[in-house]
């Protein structure tokens, strides 16, 4: 798992800022001690900084899917649970009360998981959704090992789907991008700014050594926000979870 969305974004893009800047200025003092230009320097600045724009627009694509990803899960889950809320009609009336009221509990903490904040709380919210999903199953499968029918299958079925689709949530919401695939960004983008420091010449263009190092950091900053679910400013909110609740209310 990903070390670098348990990172506050805003510190991470802070960071990247300081040590890109630094490595720019690090390129000019270079260039001041050696003044001859190797051949072919802009070949190789240009080239560099085309493979960083590729990795960055490639990591941000993953960003993007994984995005998605989650959001997409959230709306199965709720088809889910509405699913299974409306199947529990096939069950004799008693398990069918019992599954409706464990499923609106359910559906309580399944919107918390998604606001969840810190570690405790997620913690609490997992232990109370694994307590649920196990006296859902066991509201299911008594019904359905004592009168076994076809009818009675679905929503056996049905319950099955709610508790696959947490699964699937949950692995979603701890998929990220792999803590050695910044690293490796980060040290491309350090090159890169050291060669455009290097490359510098005049006071007024070492002036805009700050532009470069702003832009990478702000493009980390993005990709960071949208790969951290439960900080920085792009979040997921679980407006399919949320209508659902409000629907089911009596």
């Amino acid at each position: 798992m990903s070390l670098l969305p348990g990172v506050l974004p805003l510190l991470l893009v802070l960071t990247f800022f300081v040590v890109l800047w630094l490595s720019a200025w690090t390129g000019v003092k270079v260039r001041r001690a050696h003044v001859d230009e190797p051949a072919q320097f802009s070949v190789v600045l240009g080239a560099t900084l085309t493979l960083l724009g590729l990795i960055i627009g490639f990591t941000f694509s993953m960003a993007i899917s994984r995005y998605d990803q989650r959001k997409n899960y959230e709306e199965e889950e709720a088809n889910a649970i509405g699913t299974e809320y409306v199947r529990a009609d096939l069950l004799p009336a008693t398990s069918a009360a019992k599954v409706r009221s464990l499923l609106g509990r359910y559906l309580a903490q399944r919107i918390l998981f998604y606001g969840a904040r810190n570690t405790r709380e997620l913690a609490q919210i997992n232990e109370t959704t694994a307590r649920l999903q196990t006296e859902l199953w066991s509201a299911v499968q008594a019904p359905a090992s004592a009168q076994p029918s076809a009818v009675v299958a679905l929503a056996v079925s049905g319950m099955n789907d709610v508790l696959n689709a947490q699964g699937y949530t949950q692995a979603a919401w701890l998929n990220h991008i792999p803590t050695e695939g910044w690293v490796l960004m980060a040290l491309i983008a350090v090159c890169a700014n050291l060669l455009l420091g290097y490359g510098s010449r005049q006071a007024q263009r070492e002036k805009m050594l700050l532009v470069l190092p702003l832009i990478l950091s702000i493009s980390f900053f993005l990709i960071a926000d949208i790969d951290s679910p439960r900080r920085g400013l792009i979040l997921i909110s679980p407006q399919n979870l949320i209508s659902l609740s409000h629907s089911l209310r009596p």
